[in-house]
């Protein structure tokens, strides 16, 4: 079974990359001629100024490419796996919201797009069908299953079981913090398509542990998505993924562990989305307690060490590698313990 997995995985991923990098050459340039350009924060760092008009919702690219990958490699195997589904569900409904932010960021010209509240109530209406689907949809016996990290995978595995009255509310919690999470840490070039794509990496390798076949085609997919986005949007970035991109892939984060009842890894394979999401909780909180002191230089926290002096390259390559050794680490709690 696991090398059929690794099998249609190869090909999930071969597809998504040649489908971005033979793609983007093309539409980087409609992009340009379009006018969706980057709107830059005038309070950012000065540095980050002539990024002003590069290209911004890149994302459609990699987004589309992996999408199609995965429908490619279940026709494949000759059937539409449910948790491929599930997981395609989350990471293009939050796309999509992140789609029509970066639209209206470029049609008026400005760094917001949908209000607070519009884009908080999308995304909850989303999350919310995501998470009746993955109860209701799983195993009764698994139902509301959440794996304690570090305890291995299986029968074996330490539990916890949630109602569904508990479990859609922590669903929405964790899903909601995780790709806000995401989002914030798109904010150098090549950081989030870089540490994402380690992400998806740890749950590629899962997936096939497991012999889910749905969990490693679309890691696989995203894998193969995000390095051939890697070619336009490592520094100097050709090319931006935007809201549409961030908020797709804190979508396939959130549902890749959700849909293995590995909710509370995310801490863990994701702690450089959770510095990102406690940084700013912490500047704002922090801002407003002192009256307009500051704790960080600049929020979210990769901002803090580029203006320490350290270079886009270097505090991508330190992320990158941070999330390297978490992500092994969890490995070894799944597979050896």
């Amino acid at each position: 079974m696991a090398v059929r997995e690794m099998t249609t995985a190869f090909f999930a991923l071969a597809t998504a990359f040649v489908i971005t990098a033979a793609a983007a050459p093309g539409f980087i340039p409609l992009l340009r001629k379009m006018k969706f350009g980057q709107e830059v924060r005038d309070d950012g760092p000065q540095s980050h100024l002539k990024k002003q008009g590069t290209p911004t919702m890149g994302g459609i690219i990699f987004v589309s490419a992996a999408a199609i990958a995965s429908a490619a490699a279940m026709l494949k195997n000759g059937t539409a796996d449910k948790t491929a589904l599930q997981i395609l569900f989350l990471m293009l409904g939050f796309g999509l919201a992140g789609f029509l932010d970066d639209y209206l960021k470029i049609k008026r010209h400005s760094s917001d797009g949908l209000k607070p509240k519009q884009k908080l109530l999308l995304q909850l209406v989303i999350t919310v069908i995501f998470s009746l689907w993955v109860y209701y949809g799983d195993t009764p016996g698994n139902a509301g299953m959440l794996l304690i990290p570090f305890t291995g995978i299986g029968d074996n595995a330490a539990v916890l079981r949630l109602p569904v009255y508990l479990y859609v509310p922590f669903a929405v919690f964790v899903i909601l913090g995780t790709d806000n999470g995401v989002n914030f840490t798109d904010g150098l070039d090549g950081l989030c398509s870089s540490v994402t794509s380690v992400t998806a990496a740890f749950f590629l390798i899962v997936g096939i542990i497991t012999s889910d076949s749905g969990l490693s085609l679309v890691s696989a997919s995203m894998i193969g998505g995000l390095l051939g986005f890697l070619l336009f949007n490592v520094y100097p970035a050709k090319v931006f993924m935007g809201d549409t991109g961030s908020l797709a892939l804190g979508g396939f984060v959130a549902a890749a562990a959700m849909t293995q009842g590995m909710a509370l890894y995310i801490p863990v394979i994701g702690l450089i989305y959770l510095a990102e999401v406690v940084s700013v909780i912490i500047q704002v909180g922090y801002f407003k307690a002192t009256h307009g002191r500051r704790f960080f230089k600049m929020a979210p926290v990769h901002h803090h060490f580029e203006l320490l002096g350290n270079s886009e390259t270097r505090i991508v390559a330190a992320f990158t590698i941070i999330t390297i050794l978490l992500c092994s680490g969890a490995l070894i709690g799944v597979v050896c313990i």
